[in-house]
């Protein structure tokens, strides 16, 4: 299951490589350059991330910027910590042998 869709992927690449306070403009020209999308699409993916706490926004006079409220690794760590809860120990331990166990065969690839 992925932590993010493609578009709020996207988005948050933009804003991990920028890392600053963002705005949705300067958002939407950077996804733009690759691919058609509206600016009231960027606009509403990251209102989105911004309610689910992928990013923090501030008001700058009249626009949003948003900047990620983590960094990319810490989210996947963060998911994998949430999901991890309310299993039993043992549970857990086997979770993370088989991710390893994964990682490490993609890594010989």
């Amino acid at each position: 299951m992925p932590i993010l869709g493609d578009l709020e992927q996207a988005v948050m690449d933009v804003l991990w490589v920028r890392w600053s306070p963002t705005s949705v403009r300067d958002v939407h020209e950077e996804l733009a350059r690759g691919r058609s999308i509206a600016y009231t699409t960027v606009m509403t993916v990251l209102d989105r991330l911004s309610k689910k706490g992928i990013v923090d926004r501030s008001l700058d006079g009249r626009a949003w910027l948003y900047r990620p409220a983590r960094s990319r690794v810490d989210l996947h760590v963060d998911t994998v910590n949430e999901s991890l809860t309310g299993l039993s120990d043992d549970d857990r331990a086997e979770v993370l042998r088989r991710v390893m166990a994964g990682a490490e065969v993609a890594t010989e690839a």
